[in-house]
């Protein structure tokens, strides 16, 4: 590995920044790239590995070590947990890394941050796990939510709420799904190209992996060094967008020539999907609240050649009254917990707790109240989320249409592929690992004529 940097220091420091400083996993694990960009692509993809790796099995390898040390990993100093746990990560999942190597490693990182009195206790604690080599360290399995919490890393409130909500078969299902190594998936710009066009342009940029999927012109990728490298990437032939994220602007119906107005518009996929749906005919006029995230929406839209895109920085709670009625379309991709994500940003479920989701609940509704007015009659606003949970989704359509009594859930089964006709009266939650997507929920609204 490169002699001018620790890549193990610098996994620990990335974990000492996500778990003790709370800052978010992918924006550390981005940065971090970005700034040693010169490592060498195995280097690059150990760091990545290890340090979501550890985020994402944190409590199983939390078990592992409260059962081989005398001390909890709770009362550790934050540096010495972290270099426990991306040690732990690496002996139970990366066959190709040397038990010595990792134990040896950590003690020498533990002296040279100035903990020379802990390097005797880290050496304990990591030999032990490899003398014993207890790979099915597990509760017991008639305590289905710890056991579930315990295998996958998921906090046991949530596995609880999860199972009660969907039974032991899907949430197994997606609690396995979210520890699989996310796929990135791709969005054909059909302003400028098309799918077949694509694939070729992909396999002259040297991507090795380019899969199909449900849906038309949208591909699984993989294989390649570095996104911003890529010619395809660069001259806007494509955007980064999950599935589950294609299916609201899919849903939506977008004709040609509609106003079509996304209120919570970061990070931007919905909005370049709706103006690619208009081929350069209509407007998508588009928000957010942070100006840093609007600059970065517009930066896309330059991208990827649209013009019919107009950015603003607003709060979506605030009405604008010269919104008022005037769209066709109006998607409202709201704030929330992020659960479905979790596959990644591991470190969602390590923030949200019960409470954090009652808190969200007011400022969603404010933004639905607030969108629905810029819906005309016989207009659509499509609601969605990043989560699984009905808190959030189904018993915010219920208060929804209480209050608004001029909209109706209207199908949207014959727009989408056969993959995702399972819904109730317009409503639809996609469930990690049933689906084959990112947790999302998705529900149509159709507001009446006028009288």
């Amino acid at each position: 590995m490169t002699k001018s940097v620790n890549i193990r220091e610098l996994i620990v420091d990335m974990l000492l920044e996500i778990t003790r400083d709370k800052a978010y996993s992918h924006v550390v694990i981005s940065n971090t790239l970005e700034k040693y960009q010169y490592l060498s692509k195995q280097e690059r993809s150990f760091l990545k590995r290890v340090t979501n790796g550890t985020m994402e099995h944190m409590i199983y390898i939390d078990y592992i070590l409260n059962h081989y040390s005398k001390i909890k990993i709770s009362k550790c100093k934050p540096l010495i947990r972290c270099i426990l746990r991306s040690s732990v990560y690496q002996l139970y999942f990366m066959d190709s890394v040397p038990a010595s190597a990792v134990c040896n490693e950590a003690v020498k990182l533990a002296g040279k941050r100035g903990f020379q009195n802990l390097k005797g206790f880290v050496n304990g604690v990591l030999r032990s796990i490899v003398r014993e080599d207890c790979p099915n360290l597990l509760p017991p399995k008639d305590n289905q939510a710890e056991y579930l919490s315990v295998k996958y890393s998921m906090p046991q409130w949530l596995v609880q709420e999860w199972l009660t909500a969907y039974g032991r078969e899907s949430t197994e299902l997606s609690l396995a799904y979210f520890q699989k190594e996310p796929s990135l998936t791709i969005r054909c710009n059909n302003f400028k190209t098309n799918g077949i066009e694509l694939k070729e342009w992909l396999k002259r940029d040297g991507v090795l992996e380019i899969e199909d999927t449900p849906l038309v012109s949208a591909f699984a990728i993989g294989g390649f060094d570095y996104l911003g490298g890529l010619s395809s990437f660069q001259q806007g032939a494509f955007a980064i967008q999950d599935i589950s994220s294609m299916l609201v602007v899919e849903a939506a119906g977008i004709r040609e020539n509609d106003t079509v107005i996304d209120v919570c518009a970061a990070p931007g996929g919905k909005t370049m999907h709706a103006a690619d749906k208009l081929m350069g005919t209509g407007q998508v006029i588009c928000g957010d609240v942070s100006g840093h995230k609007a600059e970065k929406i517009l930066e896309n839209a330059q991208r990827m050649g649209y013009q019919n895109i107009s950015v603003n920085v607003w709060d979506a709670r605030v009405q604008e009254e010269e919104l008022m009625e005037r769209a066709e379309v109006v998607i409202a991709d709201v704030p929330c917990s992020g659960l479905g994500v979790i596959g990644r940003k591991p470190d969602i479920k390590y923030r949200i707790t019960k409470e954090t989701i009652a808190e969200l609940l007011p400022l969603q509704r404010e933004i639905l109240h607030t969108a629905q007015s810029y819906v005309k009659p016989e207009g659509v606003l499509m609601f969605s989320t990043c989560t699984v949970g009905t808190a959030e989704n189904q018993e915010n359509v219920q208060w929804f249409l209480a209050e608004h009594p001029d909209f109706t859930l209207e199908d949207f089964t014959d727009l989408l592929p056969r993959e995702f006709t399972e819904q109730e009266q317009g409503q639809m939650q996609l469930l990690p690992g049933k689906h084959n997507t990112d947790g999302f929920f998705i529900a149509k609204l159709r507001r009446k004529k006028n009288g």
